[in-house]
């Protein structure tokens, strides 16, 4: 019997240590290729940037690098980050993989540190985009740990613009955006896409704008959301689907789910709420191999929210090697006690209380693990598991 709720895969293309670029994205389509066999619903990949052991820094073409080695699993991305993209241009990329590949396309869009346009508060300041960028990492604040109604653990929420720099996310956005460039409001960037994807876009001055490739495409469009703010409303407003995150923001994930429904308007294309949820997770055959598979995490989380980029991930021994103190054990908690490990069932429970706590109708796996063969094996046993629920 196939679960209801289907199981997909956020790959961030992972570097391993002692391994070279190619490698990982060879890794990428193999296990690709390994979740359409296990039955996977999605393959979706993230956008991030300047992070040495993480290589997903265009969805478009990893997209379109695992669609000629794939025959039907869905891919998407989670997400294309509209800080520094424009709708014109990601509807033409995403049309154009379209035209070879109808059907089978998700578009999934975040937000991202950007400029402020010229007329809003702050315009240009790097301190408040930057601050911007930190507060739309999480919404609502958790002063300690709370449980839901069936246990699902939300932890306190830590506080980032501790260990972020604002000076070095400014710097960030500088190189992804053009001098001088800004980014219109997210509610703004949404409604253009849509219209570029139904052939309805006008220009300011009246005149019909038509995407192609891209217009009438038949793509799905997805909101990703951290907190209860604007991703999740606009989401809402627009009738969307939506996935919330478990696996990078634990804290705020009820936040969101919450405020997606709250601002939910029935579309001809998703009538009703749709919910999806993301989670980090990392099975094996038994808890205690599961958990040495996964101790090169902590690590990893530490280097990314340290500011100072994914280092490429390590191995047991190599994890092992690291010195911590106090305030680094802080910086990862919530990531380490969210984080599902163990055995096929003991995770297949966890997914189940996150999939009721949230009212999930799709949930998406990220697993990291140094070996690789491992990472694909953790995919099909909960692949497994969840096939028999």
């Amino acid at each position: 019997m196939t679960n209801p709720v289907p199981l997909s895969v956020l790959d961030l293309v992972p570097r391993s240590s002692g391994a070279d670029s190619a490698t990982a994205l060879r890794n990428t389509i193999d296990l690709a290729r390994a979740a359409e066999r296990f039955g996977y619903h999605r393959y979706w990949f993230a956008e991030h940037h300047l992070n040495p052991g993480v290589l997903g820094s265009s969805p478009p073409i990893e997209i379109a690098l695992v669609a000629g080695a794939t025959e039907t699993i869905r891919l998407g991305s989670a997400g294309v980050q509209f800080g520094h993209r424009t709708p014109l241009g990601t509807v033409e990329e995403f049309g154009l993989i379209d035209a070879l590949y109808p059907g089978r396309l998700d578009l999934g869009i975040g937000r991202s540190i950007s400029r402020a346009a010229p007329n809003s508060a702050g315009a240009g300041e790097s301190s408040t985009a930057a601050q911007t960028y930190l507060a739309s990492r999480g919404g609502g604040t958790h002063d300690e740990d709370t449980f839901t109604a069936n246990g699902l653990l939300i932890p306190r929420q830590y506080d980032l613009a501790k260990s972020f720099s604002k000076k070095s996310l400014a710097h960030l956005f500088e190189l992804l955006q053009q001098p001088g460039a800004y980014a219109p409001e997210y509610g703004e960037q949404i409604e253009q896409v849509l219209a570029l994807l139904a052939g309805t876009y006008v220009s300011s001055e009246g005149l019909p704008v038509h995407a192609s490739p891209g217009e009438n495409a038949d793509i799905q469009v997805w909101i990703l959301g951290a907190s209860g703010g604007r991703s999740a409303t606009v989401a809402g407003e627009n009738g969307l689907r939506f996935i919330a995150s478990y696996h990078h923001s634990p804290s705020t994930v009820i936040d969101a789910v919450q405020a997606y429904r709250a601002a939910f308007v029935p579309s001809a294309d998703v009538p009703e709420p749709y919910v999806a949820v993301s989670v980090d997770a990392v099975i094996a055959e038994t808890d205690e191999e599961a958990s040495e598979l996964a101790s090169g995490y902590g690590a990893w989380v530490r280097s990314i929210r340290r500011g100072e980029g994914a280092i490429a991930y390590p191995t047991p021994a190599e994890a092992a090697a690291f010195e911590w103190n106090d305030d680094d054990r802080a910086l990862v908690r919530d990531r380490l006690a969210t984080q599902f490990v163990g055995s096929p069932t003991a995770v297949a429970d966890q997914l189940e209380q996150l999939r009721e706590a949230t009212g999930a109708v799709e949930i998406s796996i990220t697993t990291i693990t140094h070996d690789h063969a491992a990472r694909v094996r953790s995919y099909e046993l909960i692949a497994q598991e969840w096939a028999r629920r």
